[in-house]
């Protein structure tokens, strides 16, 4: 019976532990040993699984047979993980016993958690601009209204603070579709040297504004690579235009744009643009967070300069709809760079 118990539960696809009648492991399959550890048959199941929901959930169907689920935490010191956990009872000779099957339902915790982080940060987002907007309104229904001074500034920051709300409703859109596209690969023929100098004229008024020079290292003539000419001039535009806005005045941004080559990123042959200024620069530990949604180096000015935290997430998805890639770099002091890595051929 013992080497049948064995051969049944290494057969389970799913992590798997038997538990016999006398309320000892009769078996634990290789899944199951991977993280609950060896030396586990024989042992009673209170000192092997510990977790108070769980040794509930078996007692329980010992008791009254019923099926059950719960939940199991681990974690390797690196990464927690989370299993659920069915318990059903079985009859074994010599009496009945319970069978635990272990799902990893760690990927499902991430979106459902992500997902209520992205909701806390839409409606933080949008609060503070409504309620400078109600606060406003009340002033200019009582205290403000017969004061036009008073009307005119406050209609100038309600103004701002609607643009602002307006812009993170374009980029969630935004982010939407991009989102809903992104397995669908673009294969038009974009003129990127066209491109990249069309969206340098657009933003040079930004720049004689902010004090901030554009420079631009284009290759003459066409250079076209599969792509999506609307959604490469939004990387573009967001790239550079966060570069006049966060390097200060008296500062460079420069466009370059590599000849096809090797890109052992890619495993083939692409072109890089690189968008780089001469600014402040920033600490690399915020980098590999840069491309999540609302996530701010400097949150404060940010939000001053009319950021919404979603710029680099939406260029994240169009550079991969490309089947691109995505680097940055920086250091403080030291300005930042980035690059788009896209491929030339579909």
């Amino acid at each position: 019976m013992q080497a049948d118990s064995r051969q049944f539960v290494a057969a389970i696809p799913l992590a798997a532990v038997l538990i016999r009648w006398d309320e000892r492991i009769a078996a634990a399959n290789a899944e199951a040993q991977s993280f609950l550890g060896d030396g586990l048959e024989g042992r009673h199941f209170i000192t092997a699984l510990r977790q108070p929901a769980l040794l509930d959930a078996i007692e329980g169907t010992f008791r009254d047979g019923a099926p059950r689920l719960t939940r199991f935490l681990t974690t390797d010191g690196r990464q927690n993980t989370t299993y659920e956990v069915s318990c059903r009872r079985l009859d074994l000779e010599g009496g009945r016993g319970v069978m635990l099957t272990f799902q990893d339902v760690t990927h499902l915790e991430q979106a459902g958690q992500m997902r209520r982080d992205f909701v806390a940060n839409v409606s933080h987002e949008l609060r503070t601009p409504l309620t400078a907007l109600l606060g406003f309104i009340e002033t200019l229904k009582g205290p403000a209204r017969d004061d036009p001074a008073a009307r005119d500034r406050f209609l100038n920051i309600m103004e701002a603070e609607a643009g602002r709300m307006e812009r993170l409703v374009g980029d969630l859109l935004s982010l939407s579709r991009v989102e809903a596209e992104e397995r669908v690969r673009p294969t038009d023929p974009v003129d990127l040297p066209g491109l990249l100098r069309s969206v340098l004229s657009g933003l040079a008024p930004l720049g004689d504004e902010a004090g901030v020079r554009l420079e631009a290292d284009l290759p003459e003539g066409a250079l076209e690579v599969p792509g999506d000419a609307d959604q490469l001039r939004q990387v573009m535009v967001n790239l550079i235009e966060n570069g006049v806005k966060y390097s200060g005045r008296g500062a460079e941004v420069r466009v370059s744009l590599s000849a096809p080559a090797y890109q052992s990123r890619l495993r083939g042959e692409g072109v890089v643009i690189t968008v780089s200024d001469s600014g402040p620069g920033f600490d690399p530990l915020h980098i590999p967070r840069l491309t999540e949604r609302f996530y701010r180096v400097d949150s404060h000015r940010s939000r001053e300069k009319g950021g919404t935290g979603l710029g680099l997430a939406i260029v994240k998805h169009i550079v991969n709809r490309h089947r691109g890639r995505l680097r940055i770099e920086s250091k403080p002091g030291e300005g930042a760079s980035f690059q788009v890595v896209l491929p030339t051929t579909a």
